[in-house]
Formats: structure tokens, sequence, C-alpha cells
């Protein structure tokens, strides 16, 4: 009886190897599942957003992140100044500036 328990503990300890590289598989086929579906565009939006704020200029008309449409009157480092109506400017970080479009457009 102690011989049979202990071919079987041997054909058991055999056949765990295996299990651990699928584990591995597993982790590693579902880091790049995360990867290429939230991550990637993630940083993607980001990369665009930052053009988008290089790009500003003075006569843009932009949309800011509250909603709040107008056209830009200056451009400084980290504030930009739009004017939502006339005589009405505001100034907001240039962060809040989600889109844009062209004097030309």
């Amino acid at each position: 009886m102690v011989s049979e328990a202990y071919a079987m503990a041997g054909q058991a300890a055999a056949g765990g190897g295996k299990q651990g590289y699928e584990g591995i598989i597993m982790l590693v086929i579902m880091f790049a599942i995360f990867y290429f579906l939230l991550i990637r565009p993630q940083q993607k939006r980001a990369k665009q957003h930052r053009q988008l704020l290089d790009s500003l200029k003075v006569g843009d008309q932009v949309v800011t992140a509250g909603g709040i449409h107008g056209r830009i009157v200056t451009v400084q480092d980290h504030v930009v100044t739009i004017e939502i109506d006339k005589g009405v400017k505001v100034k907001l970080n240039r962060v809040s500036v989600t889109a844009a479009e062209s004097e030309d457009q």
C-alpha cells in the first residue's frame, strides 16, 4: 500500500510542473489583453490631447472640459483666456481645453 501511494505521488508531481507554465502563460495573455484594450488606447488619447494643447493659438474656437464654448484671446504657458461672449472673458487652465477648431475652418 505504501508503494502504491509513493507511485501515485510521483505521477502527480510530474504533472504539476505543466500547470505552473500554464498559469504563467495565462497571466501573460491577460496582461496583453489589458495592454491592447485599456493602456494603449489611453496613451494614444493622451498623446492627441498633448498635441491639441501644443497647437492652441489665438482665434481658435475651443470647448472646455466643463462644456464652455469660446474663442481664444490669449495663450500663456499654463493659462488660456477665452471670450465666451462680447466682453466676457474667462481664464482657464490650458489642460481644461478638450477640443479646438482653427479660425480658418
